[in-house]
């Protein structure tokens, strides 16, 4: 179990990192991370990440599905969480 726990937590940092490192390159003007995989990102288990590193690089905040999706991941991963915690 505690793997697992560790897992989700490395999981979390990255997805607020990859949300750090899109800001840092829109601001930049470089290649972009596809907003797909910001999304797919939080709802596969790294909603947390996602939401804190929305509000910490204020990024993606305007957009609507964003705001919509990213605040919506955390319930569904928490489901997801205690379900692969339960059968493990």
């Amino acid at each position: 179990m505690n793997n697992i726990i560790l897992l989700i937590i490395i999981f979390n940092i990255i997805t607020f990192l990859l949300m750090g490192i899109d800001k840092f390159f829109a601001i930049k003007k470089h290649w972009r991370i596809s907003e797909k995989a910001l999304i797919i990102s939080a709802l596969i288990g790294g909603g947390i990440g996602s939401l804190l590193g929305m509000l910490t690089f204020r990024h993606k905040t305007k957009k609507l599905l964003f705001k919509i999706i990213i605040p919506l991941s955390i319930p569904i991963n928490i489901i997801m969480y205690y379900f692969i915690i339960k059968n493990t």
